[in-house]
């Protein structure tokens, strides 16, 4: 257990270096809030009633009953269902009674007291419980009933441990039919789950098995998958594997899946779609590593076989051959709603002006500068134009606040939150705005930006008019020494914010599921060499969750990557984002492109959108800090030409409204634009996504 006092402690420096408390706050806040971290510590570390003495006076406070779950969640493996179900009886409907519920339950699960299990579970509380509970009931002697006890688990791509004792009774009473096995076997190879597949292939009939374990191959092992499938019959569910097998290979091995496709191909009776399905990812795999017939062959491609990302991808492969023609074949080429897309107004504007249609070009980039984002920031560069930012302010309402601050789960929040614990802060944000109007929301938003948790603010103003509050979401935060630490390392202050904002959205507790922390996204490891080679103090990984140590070993590691590519922050920030030896190869095969086009072919979609999104964002802070910015043009030097930080006297850009005062919002296909990739959220990454970053 990480220990709670000096984690807890660390947190509080966050919360109180991040932000302002309101002038309003009662004068005795500050003592319940030091006497509960004390307490709150001596109860996760303890159990036991020793917190009750610490905790004296604190009973009417609104996050007290949190200290008492803490001391029992301690004590999980001794308590017993009547003090668990006092506590439950006492805060019912709160978040900490639900936690100590689910964990509870979990553990009498372990110990297997299935009748106490059974009188306190309820409906709801996820899979695993699920599961625990038709455990519960086949302890009972009782039956399984397909439709009611396991159709909507059945529908799941993966489960949870505690579901395999389930499935096997479900198998022994013959629930599982062939059919049945098949529905949840196509699920999971959808989603890519090969484990669920090879777990479920045995229980198949007949020749089916050998169908399913060889489907289970081609999602796990493809590269021998297509090597054994010159062996496999020619039957609908071998084709289904082949295909699957294809498609995954040509990910990590586009020219062996080409090989392997020119010798499968006539083998077995794939459908039109099976082969579009191959054709697409042997196709956009091989643009995405850079291969010289990637043009040609996405361009073939027939309708059918076509997505948006291979669309998307012809344009990049011609934009980085500069083949101006063929770019804007592949333009037109894009469905309607790509057409519309910031992204591709702006090269097609690009892609006008090689072809000498100068006042289409500029047309086009007078319309796409008018929007806040980078392409509209590179636009404006290309007419030598201000950059069009549109601020506004909240307006304010002390009464809407009065009411919105008594409301008990937003108390409970902001409590939460002043004390260090902000990822259960987070859930009592969430329960007590769900279903809100966007006006209370977004008020509750600037409340939480004037208290200084300033990625309340950020998640919530993310949309529509909102996405001018810049104050509110482009927090400076000065008090953290942001300044500072970049003139230090020596890089510049707006790109270390933009770093910041683009990594963390300004969650000091962010954490990844590669485990970088913090507000910059460290790993330990990149951090304990950092801190060595700068002679700086290292106490370990928690303590990347304090601002003050994250941004001073982050901005040394940022200048790192700068230093390593000639002082350039656009590519400093790919490097950051993808790892500076992944950028190197990018490097080695396409570094004599101007860096707008470098950036448009990045292999990983996640790269390509961070660095766009990043430089943005240091334009909005460099207006935020001086008034003014530096061009985006400026930061993005060509690949091998050095860049130095800017001279006081350096050429900058004006900021103006034009009208009308609406700033466009960036399209969900687009978040490389101004909104943020939280650290700590993940989904299954798109084709030409990354794996973890290096840092």
């Amino acid at each position: 257990m990480v220990p709670v006092i000096r984690r807890l402690a660390g947190l509080a420096i966050a919360a109180c270096t991040l932000g302002a408390s309101l002038a309003a706050q009662a004068e005795g806040t500050d003592a319940q809030r030091t006497q509960f971290r004390q307490a709150y510590a001596t109860a996760s570390q303890q159990g036991g009633d020793a917190w009750r003495a610490e905790a004296k006076g604190l009973e009417t406070y609104s996050i007290y009953p949190y200290i008492e779950q803490a001391a029992l969640e301690h004590d999980l493996r001794t308590l017993d269902s009547v003090r668990v179900q006092d506590y439950l009886r006492r805060y019912p409907g709160m978040i900490p009674a639900a936690d100590l519920r689910r964990d509870f339950l979990g553990e009498l699960a372990r110990r297997k007291d299935w009748a106490s299990f059974t009188a306190m579970y309820q409906p709801g509380l996820g899979d695993s419980l699920a599961c625990f509970n038709l455990q519960a009931k086949l302890s009972r002697g009782e039956a399984l009933v397909y439709d009611t006890d396991l159709a909507d688990l059945w529908r799941k791509a993966s489960l949870p441990n505690s579901c395999d004792p389930v499935i096997t009774a479900a198998h022994d009473q013959g629930l599982l039919t062939n059919e049945r096995l098949w529905s949840r076997i196509d699920i999971a190879a959808d989603a890519g789950k090969g484990g669920t597949v090879a777990s479920l292939a045995p229980w198949l009939a007949g020749d089916d098995v050998a169908a399913g374990q060889h489907l289970a191959q081609a999602l796990n092992d493809p590269a021998t998958a297509v090597r054994d499938a010159a062996t496999w019959p020619d039957t609908p569910r071998h084709r289904q594997a082949v295909t699957l097998a294809l498609q995954r290979l040509a990910r990590k091995q586009s020219s062996a899946a080409d090989t392997a496709w020119s010798q499968l191909g006539s083998r077995f009776a794939l459908s039109e779609q099976q082969r579009g399905a191959i054709a697409n990812a042997i196709a956009l795999f091989h643009a995405t590593d850079f291969d010289e017939s990637a043009l040609e062959r996405l361009a073939a491609l027939p309708p059918g076989a076509q997505t948006d990302a291979t669309r998307e991808w012809r344009v990049r492969v011609a934009l980085a051959r500069q083949d101006w023609a063929a770019a804007l074949a592949a333009l037109d080429a894009l469905g309607t709603t790509q057409k519309d897309d910031g992204e591709w107004r702006y090269f097609r504007a690009v892609v006008l002006a090689h072809l000498g249609r100068q006042a289409d070009a500029a047309a086009l980039f007078r319309s796409v500068s008018q929007e806040a984002t980078y392409f509209g920031f590179l636009a404006a560069d290309k007419i030598n134009s201000g950059y069009a930012i549109c601020p506004a302010s909240m307006a304010t309402d002390t009464s809407r606040e009065a009411a919105l601050l008594a409301e008990p789960a937003l108390d409970r929040a902001f409590e939460l939150y002043a004390v260090g614990l902000q990822k259960i802060a987070r859930r009592e944000w969430t329960a007590a705005l769900a279903g809100r109007d966007a006006e209370t929301q977004r008020l509750a938003a600037d409340l939480a930006f004037r208290k200084g948790w300033y990625d309340r603010a950020v998640f919530a103003l993310s949309s529509g008019d909102a996405l001018r509050l810049y104050e509110q979401r482009f927090p400076l935060a000065r008090q953290d020494g942001v300044v500072e630490q970049a003139s230090q390392a020596g890089i510049e202050a707006p790109w270390a914010y933009a770093i910041i904002r683009a990594e963390s959205a300004w969650m000091t507790d962010a954490r990844s599921g590669a485990d970088a922390r913090g507000l910059m996204q460290l790993l330990p490891g990149t951090a304990s060499n950092v801190a060595k080679k700068n002679g700086l103090g290292w106490s370990g990984g928690e303590s990347l969750y304090e601002p003050t140590t994250n941004i001073i070993l982050g901005t040394r590691y940022l200048s790192e990557m700068a230093q390593r590519f000639n002082g350039a922050p656009w590519l400093a920030s790919a490097a950051y984002n993808a790892g500076p030896y992944k950028v190197d190869q990018w490097v080695d095969a396409r570094g004599t492109l101007d860096p707008e086009l470098f950036v448009v072919s990045i292999p990983y979609k996640e790269t390509r959108e961070y660095v766009a999104r990043v430089m943005a964002f240091a334009v909005i802070y460099d207006w935020r800090l001086n008034g003014n910015a530096l061009p985006i043009s400026t930061r993005m030097t060509r690949i091998g030409s050095p860049y130095s930080l800017p001279a006081s006297g350096a050429m900058r850009k004006p900021v103006t409204c034009p009208a009308p005062a609406v700033a466009k919002p960036a399209p969900p296909s687009a978040p490389a634009v101004l909104e943020p990739a939280p650290a700590a959220a993940s989904s299954a990454p798109a084709a030409d996504e990354p794996k973890d970053s290096q840092r």
